[in-house]
């Protein structure tokens, strides 16, 4: 598992390995009790902590996160929409794809929402929170 982790900083942050991955395991304590096992048996909220912490080591400007709730308990949801909102904190700009949406609207800026493929709705997530027509767009109402 811990070659998972050094595999992000393959290209970039070489240099700054160790110290990266000091860090993700400061993010991700569960990791660190982890190193030793394959990376296929972790479970599902210790394989989301692996591509994100992975995606760290790189040591990016933008961190892209691909459905971060799907599969993960409600608690573990939470947990995960904190670590979104102190990265960013943290001075990281993230995108997030979710079909979580209050979760996702509650800590992003700025929100596109999509409808079969076209933007229906783009803006500041607070406008677009209260927005009637994303209720229309999610619920058909």
């Amino acid at each position: 598992m811990r070659e998972v982790l050094e595999l992000g900083s393959y290209r970039r942050a070489r240099a700054n390995r160790t110290r990266n991955l000091e860090r993700v395991f400061g993010i991700f304590p569960r990791l660190r009790e982890r190193t030793r096992q394959a990376a296929g048996t972790l479970s599902g909220g210790e394989q989301q902590m692996l591509a994100i912490g992975r995606g760290l080591m790189a040591e990016p400007r933008l961190l892209i996160l691909d459905e971060p709730s799907l599969g993960l308990s409600p608690l573990l949801v939470e947990e995960m929409f904190a670590l979104i909102r102190r990265l960013h904190a943290d001075g990281l700009t993230i995108m997030v794809v979710e079909q979580n949406v209050a979760q996702s609207l509650e800590v992003a800026d700025q929100a596109h929402v999509l409808e079969n493929g076209v933007v229906t709705l783009s803006g500041a997530a607070r406008d677009i929170a209260t927005d009637p027509e994303l209720r229309r767009s999610y619920l058909g109402l």
